[in-house]
């Protein structure tokens, strides 16, 4: 793995043969993640461009299980807005979701939908999930498909679950987005202590949510390997 800095980016880098795979932070919320694919993907072109780390499922799943989107909505408040179909065609892609179709379950493949703000409550993902019928939920998607689209770049989601339809985070993480929210956050936490046990919980998902994801991605790395080489074999 080596770092490397494009446009004021930075991304970790592996070099697998002639293939490269960056991983870059973007950052939470769909502001974000928008500003960092624009100077990113300005600076560099990549063969896909996937949104991946963890997602809210709106559908029956148990924590760490994987979510792919092929569309994805965004929701700013009370309205939600399909966005352009995510059709930029590519073999890297290709490749991606015949190797997605071979390990995931098809209902687990489908409509992600993106928000503004963290969404904590369990009645508020069961509305989510009815009103745009999608499977899984994040904040950055949204911003980094059309950045992707922008570029004629290949876009696909691939993340895993680190919290569930029918269960409430334990706080309002919403605070600690806002520049001046920290001093209410941890205030919010002082006067509900029991919210740590909630913590603790969540702690444990996003970790095997975590493991789940890289378990996938070394998979994925090691299946495109072996494919490269079988059509390097089977061409000489």
């Amino acid at each position: 793995m080596v770092e490397r800095t494009i446009g004021g980016i930075h991304a970790f880098v592996h070099v697998a043969g002639e293939q490269e795979y960056w991983l870059v932070q973007t950052g939470v919320g769909p502001e974000k993640a928008q500003q960092c694919a624009a100077r990113l993907l300005e600076g560099q072109s990549f063969s896909l461009l996937i949104s991946t780390g963890f997602a809210c499922a709106l559908i029956a799943v148990g924590i760490g299980a994987l979510l792919v989107g092929h569309e994805v909505v965004y929701s700013a408040g009370t309205e939600a807005e399909l966005l352009p179909p995510i059709d930029v065609p590519g073999e890297e892609r290709d490749r991606l979701v015949t190797y997605i179709h071979s390990i995931v379950s098809p209902g687990h493949m489908g409509r992600f939908v993106s928000t503004d703000c963290v969404i904590g409550s369990a009645w508020e993902k069961r509305a989510f999930a009815e009103k745009t019928q999608a499977i899984g939920l994040d904040m950055e998607s949204a911003a980094l498909a059309v950045e992707a689209n922008r570029a004629q770049t290949p876009f696909i989601i691939v993340r895993t679950v680190s919290d569930l339809l029918d269960e409430d985070l334990p706080l309002d993480f919403n605070l600690f987005l806002r520049p001046t929210g920290w001093l209410k956050g941890i205030g919010s936490i002082l006067a509900a202590p029991s919210c740590l046990l909630g913590l603790g919980r969540l702690r444990r998902q996003s970790l095997i949510a975590g493991e789940a994801l890289t378990v996938f991605f070394r998979q994925y790395v090691a299946a495109m390997a072996d494919q490269r080489q079988a059509r390097v074999s089977a061409s000489m």
